[in-house]
């Protein structure tokens, strides 16, 4: 039998993760864009942030896995399901990416990691200027992917009304649902 909507757990989770990685592009910004006396502090919750999201992608990852979801809807059009799948797998390699990116740039650049975390790449600078790049180019395309997505729920909400997105929506469903 599949559900109507997303498991409780499933939402919460996509939720928390959507609040956290919008905190983290705007940190992210500001963190480099601001040389201010915040910008350590800006530092340290970005890090713990970052960490945080990698422990909840990797608990999405596995209920996503784990628990039946819904289908999509079925008058769907082939190149619209197409491009959902192709999004979500975006987001996911994207959420994976952006933790472990920032986390290897730290090893790189001889950072100190939260939680005392192990180095994952060599202390190498050319190395750490390679990394720092790609998760900036990586944060660009996470924020358009998340704009994508965006988009799309809020024309599965407002334009075909299907209920795609009442199924992840936070919260206790309707009865019947």
């Amino acid at each position: 039998m599949t559900p109507a909507a997303f498991h409780p757990l499933a939402r919460l989770v996509h939720w928390l993760m959507a609040v956290l990685i919008l905190a983290m592009l705007f940190i992210g910004v500001s963190m480099v864009s601001n040389l201010s006396t915040h910008h350590p502090l800006m530092v340290e919750l970005h890090k713990a942030t970052g960490l945080a999201l990698l422990v909840l992608v990797l608990l999405r990852i596995c209920l996503r896995l784990s628990l039946p979801h819904p289908p999509l809807p079925r008058d769907l059009p082939a190149i619209q399901r197409l491009a959902a799948g192709a999004s979500h797998l975006l987001l996911y390699a994207l959420m994976l990416a952006m933790p472990l990116l920032g986390w290897a740039m730290l090893s790189a650049g001889g950072y100190p990691r939260p939680l005392q975390l192990p180095a994952i790449a060599p202390h190498d600078l050319q190395l750490y200027a390679v990394l720092r790049q790609a998760h900036g180019w990586a944060g660009y395309l996470l924020f358009a992917t998340v704009l994508v997505h965006l988009g799309a729920a809020l024309m599965h909400a407002l334009v075909r009304r299907d209920g795609v997105l009442r199924s992840m929506w936070p919260g206790p469903l309707r009865r019947g649902e």
